[in-house]
């Protein structure tokens, strides 16, 4: 992908309304008449379902229920995922909700949760054994930490802004004022699960009170009071300021060097065409991302993520805004369409071909999430402009003039 001002290290809810009226009946089966005749192109009685349907869930997913003329008739395993569909955890301070390789059997490279917090809500102290990557979709949060060293980090987060904390490395999240915060984080392994967490409390309450003594230097009588089970997210008073917390967790050993939190609207766009825009934020401008890539992707009304695909690791998507379309080009011969809107997650294994349109009228946005310290893609109209002519002529039966039309560069988004 181009570079625009950042280094070059790589090749660089919605829901359409249909009235009552229309689920039922025959308004449902016009609609159904209605999708199959826009994705196959006929209107013979095969393209009706007059059978029980879930007509709103249809209507979400037309390429699925109609699939388009261009998919295969075999079957191309499923890579899709509401976050709808996902149990929450529900607490007093906020809730979670996962996505891994249980829900979504393609995903195995990378797992997601989607976390509320209230204002003063905590996502108690804990660490993990998977890289937590993360992206504040709203309100703000406060997060602390510890690096190698024992030095504190304690940082505010806002919309849009990420945050990186490696496996192994202590950390909290709480919300804040006024209406706390919502944010989605990602994992580096597809199995990993939000429930098997190393929890600050469920540690205590498993270690005998005689051990915690000699450890801390206290009086036994003193930890009478631990919780017995984990807290994970509980309700407790907003924090001081951003300042105070700073000073008190620096303590004797001073603030950390490593910075594990991300301005994503700081940075200009990547790549920006009058179709849309990608910001790409991996180890080479993040260098606490050190194992997980990010491409923040805004297409416009009829915005097109150009066909390519991606050398080094499989996608994982979160379908933050707006409604699309993806068509995946498997191997053995095989393809298939799916429609996303917000709320989805999306999966597309290493080297697949696909393609990402806004097929609604507002702002598609999207992330692309990579397991790899660097982003990487390959554009298919780039390498057949930077292939033979005659040789991509006798493959494709063009005209030299159609494949001169063809981009040179890689445009990621088009149209330009």
């Amino acid at each position: 992908m181009e570079n625009d001002g950042i280094k070059n290290n790589f090749s660089r809810r919605g829901f359409l309304g249909i009235s009552s009226a229309a689920l039922a009946g025959a308004g449902s089966l016009a609609v159904s008449s209605a999708m199959a005749q826009g994705n196959q192109q006929r209107t013979d009685r095969s393209a009706t379902d007059p059978g029980p349907t879930n007509s709103a869930l249809d209507t979400q997913n037309p390429d699925s229920a109609w699939p388009r003329t261009t998919d295969s008739k075999s079957l191309v395993q499923n890579f899709k995922y509401p976050f709808s569909f996902a149990n929450k955890r529900t607490y007093k301070g906020g809730w979670s909700r996962e996505v891994t390789v249980r829900e979504l059997p393609v995903s195995k490279e990378l797992a997601g949760v989607n976390m509320r917090l209230t204002a003063g809500g905590v996502r108690e102290l804990h660490w993990h054994t998977a890289d937590e990557w993360a992206i504040v979709l709203y309100g703000s949060a406060r997060i602390t930490s510890i690096d190698r060293d024992g030095k504190s980090f304690v940082a505010d987060a806002n919309k849009n802004d990420l945050w990186y904390f490696p496996s192994g490395i202590p950390h909290s999240i709480q919300g804040l004022d006024p209406d706390g915060t919502e944010f989605m984080l990602v994992f580096d392994d597809g199995k990993f699960s939000e429930s098997e967490t190393v929890l600050l409390s469920d540690s205590m309450a498993h270690l005998p009170p005689e051990v915690l003594s000699k450890n801390f230097g206290v009086a036994e009588a003193a930890f009478k009071n631990l919780p017995r089970n984990e807290l994970f997210i509980f309700q407790t008073a907003l924090p001081g300021s951003l300042e105070a917390d700073q000073k008190a967790a620096a303590g004797a050993l001073g603030k950390s060097s490593e910075n594990f939190a991300f301005r994503t609207m700081e940075i200009p766009p990547t790549k920006r065409t009058k179709s849309g825009e990608v910001r790409i934020v991996d180890s080479s401008n993040f260098k606490a991302s050190a194992n997980i890539a990010m491409a923040m992707v805004t297409l416009h009304p009829g915005g097109l993520r150009e066909l390519h695909w991606h050398p080094n690791a499989d996608e994982w998507q979160y379908y933050i805004s707006g409604k699309g379309r993806m068509t995946v080009v498997a191997t053995g011969n095989k393809a298939r369409t799916m429609d996303f809107q917000a709320g989805d997650v999306g999966y597309v294994e290493k080297t697949l071909l696909h393609y990402i349109e806004n097929t609604g009228d507002t702002d598609l946005i999207f992330l692309e999430m990579f397991k790899s310290s660097f982003y990487a893609d390959l554009s298919l109209s780039e390498w057949l402009a930077h292939t033979p002519p005659e040789l991509v002529m006798a493959h494709l039966n063009i005209e030299r003039a159609t494949l001169d039309a063809i981009p040179r560069d890689k445009l990621v988004i088009v149209p330009r």
